[in-house]
């Protein structure tokens, strides 16, 4: 199925030539904002936020602002019809009337792919549980061409929970499509990476390694992604409190690291990051985050040209499978097609990504 419209669902859908351009032009208008002042003027942006954020839903805001345009929306869906029981094809078609372009973030895995099949309106994924970030990865990558200077042969160090972690998998995937780049992954082996991701590693035949501490790793970066351990993606309390402290990056730990290091946060942290780092002239999180203000402008006005209509679903629907995803959104809704890639006993779910095996 391919859609009327430019959605961004996964960065991977579109080619490396197209987020090039978003982000080559997330340059220039970080270099002369003033430049894109009307550019969007008489648009609306309506951004659907089921899951708290700060600097996701504020930088869109502020993207849209900056662009002349105006802004409706939720940030809390207890104050919306979701709250009655309306489903997310009925709130997303909905409001896909009254914008131009939407802005999605929810807890479920695939919600932002099932919206897009239905919605009257581009819609970008703010993040679709612990499943992707597009738009966080982009900051990323405008972030490494300004301070480094290059996409390629990096050695990216990614540190805490890298088994939920959308930002995590957003990058690994899109990283991996540049030349010479290698990868150490550094978690407990209770939150190491998923083997999809994994899996696109060895694809674009990229060197990865795992490994327990920061320390051991810290030497021989060229990048180091910090993540925070999410409360909100373990299924008990007690199993967030095994994990919650088991990495801490500080002065001791920077002192070991290259004088060129970048180090990256997602944010918001915890106590990942010590504050002391934060004078540290490699720390980078802050400025990362207003990186992201400008790369959004210039995805709002990428996707608004809709030069670039997304395939959604290119799999074949299996009535009798479902997927074992608790967290897919097609566990919730349950009239979303379930649409699966690959054939013979093992597929895999276009919203989702999980492996199932199909049982005869």
């Amino acid at each position: 199925m391919v859609s009327r419209f430019t959605n961004l669902i996964d960065l991977n859908d579109m080619p490396v030539d197209w987020w090039n351009k978003v982000v080559s032009l997330g340059a220039e208008i970080a270099d002369d904002p003033e430049k894109y002042a009307h550019e969007c003027d008489g648009k609306i942006m309506a951004t659907l936020f089921y899951e708290p954020s700060t600097r996701t839903q504020m930088s869109f805001q502020a993207a849209m602002l900056k662009l002349g345009g105006t802004i409706i929306g939720f940030d809390n869906p207890a104050t919306s019809s979701v709250a009655k029981g309306e489903n997310l094809k009925d709130t997303t078609k909905i409001v896909s009337n009254y914008a131009d372009i939407m802005i999605m973030r929810h807890p479920s895995e695939g919600s932002a792919k099932a919206a897009a099949l239905t919605a009257d309106c581009p819609i970008i994924n703010a993040g679709d549980g612990g499943h992707l970030h597009p738009t966080q990865t982009l900051t990323d990558l405008l972030t490494l061409s300004k301070e480094k200077g290059r996409l390629e042969d990096l050695t990216i160090g990614l540190c805490g929970d890298l088994k939920n972690g959308r930002t995590v998998h957003s990058l690994c995937k899109a990283l991996s499509c540049c030349r010479g780049n290698r990868f150490v992954l550094i978690s407990t082996p209770e939150l190491r990476l998923p083997f999809y991701i994994k899996d696109i590693l060895t694809v674009n035949n990229c060197e990865y390694k795992e490994v327990n501490s920061i320390e051991e790793a810290i030497g021989s970066l060229d990048v180091l992604y910090m993540t925070r351990i999410q409360r909100e993606r373990f299924s008990s309390p007690e199993e967030y409190e095994k994990q919650k402290d088991v990495y801490c990056l500080d002065r001791a730990k920077m002192a070991k690291a290259k004088p060129d290091l970048c180090v990256l946060h997602p944010l918001p942290r915890v106590d990942e990051i010590a504050i002391e780092v934060d004078d540290d002239p490699r720390a980078l999180y802050f400025k990362q985050a207003k990186y992201g203000m400008y790369v959004r402008m210039a995805l709002i006005l990428t996707v608004l040209k809709n030069e670039y209509p997304t395939v959604l679903l290119e799999g074949k629907v299996h009535k009798s499978v479902c997927c074992t995803n608790k967290n897919c959104i097609t566990q919730k809704e349950s009239y979303i097609p379930k649409s699966f890639r690959g054939s013979g006993d093992t597929l895999e779910c276009e919203y989702c990504d999980e492996r199932v095996l199909r049982r005869h």
